[in-house]
């Protein structure tokens, strides 16, 4: 057959820009025991592959002799080249395009404390979406300590081998403690993905889900579940796009944050501050109390079923939006939402609609930052990546189903990676300085390239066929020869 990076054979399990016409009459029955395939199916392809990330050349080997430059004696040049002038790692190495991301294996997904080990799984299928979605090497670090000086201190000591480090699943409050000292002291950028990328993608998602409903932000009111690292984050951007603190209100585990609770003790300092910020109403209670009147909901808390309860849906205001985005399980399921009333529903899983997720984030930010060496990322450069998104979506018509870009439209990853990098430009924090078009025009051909890769090892056998022992079709069979 002939192989594109854009060939889908026929009956494909392929996301697409929304739900197909049968995803929308199956029963609850059909759609929970599809809720559970791709658990299961992981569970088989996992052990199969041994990994989903492998280190190979990009150089070319054209005989043995060329190992006298890429190794002893030739490249004592370039290492020479180095100690002169320290920038120029960026030139002879793959520092350029190469990030770290570093957990300890203490808040992965909904999962909790699961331990270094339990986490590389996580960290493996980040670095995959790293590579496939913007083009960047990525490499996973699970670290066996709690400690966070030790976290801190191993990180600013591998620092000098990547472009950046993407900090993931690590516990709050030390989280924002680790980010911090880190940002302060590391010469490349550092983020925190569960902080600014998640925010990100749900700001986007926010900014569209609120045009659809006809509703201003500075008037909407929205409730947010969940008090952690994602939380504080998408409460902070929340209120730099314009969406009035008075009528955010949001919940930990104790309750409603207001300045009555005196339970938040120095180390959630970022809580405290929200208690003291928004909640103009003083509203006092739990989730229940929060969601009354709500335009938007945003939760990032305790996997479900039934971390929400659907009655509870009916009390807030006309033609609401949901976002219940705990993974593996959101917080309410999405049938349950339609028949309570929610206009707009989303979730960060891929297997639904409206999937407000990292993955439409960081791969492109990072894009743009190591595209122009910036030397931080800050709020306005995710502020630039959520305004894209959200266009890019706009562009192509808003509807209940489609408020995000999905993963599937390649085309989306260059243009967010274009506004990061002109914001970093904008602000100062970049050492190169491309045009917007000379941006887009890099970045498509990276992010083209990564795609094209791993189509060409699926089609010639360096990616090994994997047959669905319960798919009689076989539907992706084709995507191998």
């Amino acid at each position: 057959m002939s192989f594109t990076d854009n060939t889908i054979p026929k009956g494909a399990r392929v996301k697409d820009e929304g739900p197909k016409k049968e995803d929308k009459e199956m029963t609850v029955e059909e759609q929970l025991t599809k809720a559970k395939k791709p658990g299961q199916d992981a569970m088989l392809m996992h052990p199969y592959y041994h990994g989903k990330i492998e280190t190979v050349p990009k150089a070319c080997i054209r005989s043995f002799d060329d190992f006298s430059i890429w190794y002893s004696p030739g490249v004592a040049e370039p290492c020479k080249d180095i100690a002169k002038n320290p920038e120029r790692v960026y030139d002879h190495t793959c520092k350029w395009n190469t990030v770290a991301v570093v957990s300890d294996g203490t808040r992965v997904l909904g999962l909790g404390d699961i331990g270094p080990e339990a986490a590389m799984p996580v960290m493996e299928g980040k670095a995959m979406l790293f590579k496939y979605l913007g083009g960047v090497d990525c490499v996973p670090i699970c670290l066996d300590t709690k400690d966070p000086e030790k976290i801190i201190e191993t990180v600013r000591l591998i620092a000098p081998s990547f472009g950046g480090i993407n900090l993931e699943d690590i516990s709050n409050p030390k989280c924002f403690d680790i980010l911090d000292a880190l940002r302060a002291d590391c010469k490349v950028p550092v983020w925190h993905d569960d902080q600014q990328g998640t925010a990100t993608v749900e700001v986007a998602g926010a900014m569209n889900a609120m045009k659809l409903v006809g509703k201003k932000f500075s008037d909407a009111n929205v409730a947010i579940v969940g008090a952690g690292a994602a939380c504080l984050a998408i409460a902070r951007l929340l209120l730099a796009t314009g969406f009035n603190p008075n009528h955010i209100c949001m919940c930990d585990s104790k309750g409603i944050l207001n300045q009555s609770r005196n339970d938040i003790d120095e180390a959630h300092k970022l809580k405290r501050q929200i208690c003291e910020k928004t909640n103009g109403a003083g509203k006092s209670g739990g989730i229940k109390e929060a969601m009354e009147g709500a335009d938007l909901l945003i939760a990032a808390s305790q996997p479900g079923p039934g971390t929400i309860p659907p009655e509870y849906l009916d009390k807030m205001a006309s033609d609401p939006v949901v976002f219940a985005t705990a993974n593996p399980i959101p917080e309410v399921w999405p049938w349950e939402a339609k028949e309570h009333g929610v206009k707009v529903f989303a979730t960060g899983r891929s297997d639904f609609p409206n999937q407000v997720n990292n993955s439409m984030g960081f791969p492109a930010i990072f894009r743009g930052v190591l595209d122009v060496r910036a030397k931080t990322i800050t709020d306005e450069m995710c502020i630039a990546a959520a305004t894209e998104l959200a266009r890019c979506a706009e562009e192509k018509g808003l509807r209940d189903d489609y408020i995000i870009p999905s993963m599937a439209e390649e085309s989306v990853y260059p243009r967010e990676a274009a506004a990061v990098a002109m914001k970093a430009i904008e602000q100062g924090v970049a050492r190169l300085k491309p045009s917007y078009e000379e941006e887009l025009e890099n970045a498509q051909a990276i992010i083209s390239r990564s795609r094209k890769l791993t189509s060409a090892m699926m089609h010639q056998g360096f990616i090994k066929k994997y047959r669905d022992p319960n798919d009689k079709d076989d539907a992706f069979a084709d995507l191998f020869e």
